[in-house]
């Protein structure tokens, strides 16, 4: 999910390009399994199970993350997986990748758990990011912890991340971004993040739901640090989750 060694991503619609650039995986709307109701209950409705699945879908037309293109400006295909227990969550998220080395696919690994207190919710979690087709001195590691506050229309939410283990000295990474629910199905959402010794990022777009799909357009813009090229894309994505 870097330019890495290289140059080192969802709203993956906008709901992930702006959540986080093809970043980690994206919360899921969650379907409940049901489980029997018990033979002596007199209602005949189920209780439902305190584990959940979602799964998500998307295209765009650039994979960017953190600001920089993870596909040399072109298009890619991803999707994840999430399980989900009284909180607790684990998932997997992959997409196709250009660093134009032999890697072609990125896998992300992650975990965690979420809860809300006092109206303000709370992330706390780990990601692995993994390249299978390439050396594992591209794989790397990260925790993180992210707040979400929701005022009406308004969201607001941040997250620091914390590199743990990398081939090179592990860098830190912090986002911060705001959405709004507009009228007939739009949203507004932009953020701005900044990676330790590689740049800085902000991205800005507009999503509309279209029946079971989400579809979006984004501009993002990466001012690189020393050695580090600037870019800025217009990406367009469509998503959709079950």
């Amino acid at each position: 999910m870097r330019t890495k060694l290289i140059s080192l991503v969802a709203l993956a619609a906008i709901s992930t390009l702006l959540n986080a650039g093809g970043d980690i995986a994206p919360v899921e709307p969650a379907v409940s399994v049901p489980v029997a109701t018990p033979a002596v209950a007199t209602s005949s409705v189920e209780a439902p199970s305190a584990f959940t699945t979602s799964a998500n879908l998307a295209l765009t037309s650039n994979y960017i993350w953190r600001g920089m293109t993870q596909t040399s400006n072109s298009p890619a295909v991803q999707g994840g997986i999430d399980l989900g227990y009284n909180g607790l969550y684990a998932g997997v998220w992959g997409s196709n990748i250009n660093f134009g080395t032999e890697a072609s696919l990125e896998a992300d690994l992650y975990g965690g758990y979420k809860g809300e207190l006092a109206g303000i919710g709370y992330d706390l979690g780990y990601i692995l990011y993994a390249y299978p087709n390439d050396s594992t001195a591209l794989n790397f590691e990260e925790v993180y912890f992210g707040l979400s506050k929701s005022i009406g229309d308004l969201g607001l939410n941040a997250k620091y991340y914390k590199g743990i283990e990398a081939a090179g000295d592990p860098k830190d990474y912090w986002e911060a971004g705001a959405s709004y629910a507009l009228p007939a199905g739009f949203g507004l959402a932009g953020s701005y993040g900044d990676y330790e010794d590689y740049g800085s990022n902000y991205k800005v777009g507009v999503s509309k739901a279209v029946g079971k799909f989400t579809l979006g357009v984004a501009y993002t813009d990466f001012k690189g640090d020393i050695g580090f090229s600037d870019e800025d894309n217009i990406v367009g994505t469509i998503s959709t989750s079950f």
